[in-house]
């Protein structure tokens, strides 16, 4: 008789969110656009490259705390983003079947300012630490985050009527950079 799965407890943050083993498999609910997102935001801990002070100048320190500041005001947006969202949170760009449409909050200004955080925080490391390499990682989370948000309005698309004319006045991640926002 084969084993049941574990499940996480019904008062755990994780439940509803719809993550499977099959889903990581088979990226049924967007898991693989999750799982770039992880690796590139988990990879910002790599030290900078190149190292500071390589090509023979120290980096600007107002540029640094510049970084420092984007980084904090990143981590503040994300806090708000996440408590906006209640109950509809999830990390997968497929929302939560019956999940409400939220538009007030930090979603009354951008469509996806969790996503803009991350960007936000990107950017500050990147400017911090005067790296080429978190340089790269800021452009493949451009990429990526671009890519997850427009499946996920594929998906709030059909869950919610309401969906065309929020997008239509509400820019999607960055006002008026194109691949960030599609209006």
């Amino acid at each position: 008789m084969p084993t049941p799965s574990p499940k996480s407890p019904p008062d755990s943050p994780l439940a509803g969110w719809g993550l499977s083993w099959g889903g990581w498999l088979d990226n049924r609910r967007g898991e693989w656009w999750l799982l770039a997102q992880l690796l590139l935001i988990a990879a910002h801990l790599l030290p900078a490259w190149p190292p500071p002070g390589a090509w023979g100048y120290a980096w600007p320190l107002p540029l640094a705390a510049a970084g420092v500041l984007l980084l904090v005001l990143g981590l503040v947006l994300a806090a708000l983003a996440f408590g906006g969202l209640g109950s509809s949170l999830t990390p997968l760009p497929d929302p939560k079947p019956g999940a409400a449409l939220v538009t007030s909050g930090p979603y009354r200004r951008c469509r996806h300012p969790l996503y803009q955080a991350v960007l936000l925080c990107s950017l500050g490391v990147t400017l911090a630490l005067g790296s080429l390499l978190h340089l790269a990682l800021l452009l493949a989370l451009v990429g990526v985050l671009g890519g997850k948000a427009r499946r996920e309005e594929r998906q709030l698309l059909l869950c919610h009527p309401d969906y065309p004319a929020y997008r239509a006045v509400t820019p999607a991640i960055v006002p008026g950079l194109p691949w960030l926002d599609w209006r």
